[in-house]
């Protein structure tokens, strides 16, 4: 079975130069949280087209209140973390011609897609609250200092 959808390809290829030439290979893309502006955008483009595209169609289960999922998943920077994290490995082990060998899918299933779908679909994780077309935000747990152990903060002086 192929899963693909018509363009996807297109949509998520190689930029390239004002020149038109492809740039020069990286050594390795940046996990999503480091990256800021447009380029936090484009990644997040090439994910969403990934998520929706692939992981979904194939791995997306049906939505209950013991497996819940966010219609805006891309609203909560854990779930953008995790399935990126899982986007990055997909791509190196989904290729079986490459160094992860026959065993690279079987391999990403086990140790990658099972472990990040539990965290994400289970009823206490990043989706809690979030119903079928029903966002609810989540907020940051408290802590009691900014920076516990940088210097302590100057008085305001009264001019």
């Amino acid at each position: 079975m192929t899963v693909r959808a018509p363009g996807l390809e297109d949509a998520i290829e190689a930029p390239t130069t004002a020149s038109g030439e492809a740039p020069q290979p990286a050594s390795a893309p940046k996990f999503i949280l480091y990256l800021q502006g447009p380029e936090y955008g484009q990644s997040l483009r090439q994910l969403t087209l990934w998520v929706h595209h692939v992981l979904l169609p194939v791995y997306g289960r049906e939505v209950t209140s013991m497996a819940p999922w966010c219609s805006r998943w891309w609203e909560h920077p854990e779930a953008v973390a995790q399935l990126h994290a899982l986007w990055l490995a997909w791509d190196e082990l989904s290729d079986t011609g490459s160094e992860s060998g026959l065993s690279g899918p079987a391999s990403w299933h086990r140790d990658y897609l099972n472990p990040v779908m539990h965290i994400l679909r289970d009823p206490t994780g990043p989706f809690a609250g979030c119903k079928p077309g029903s966002h609810r935000a989540k907020e940051s747990p408290p802590v009691d200092a900014t920076d516990p152990f940088g210097p302590p903060p100057q008085p305001k002086s009264r001019t």
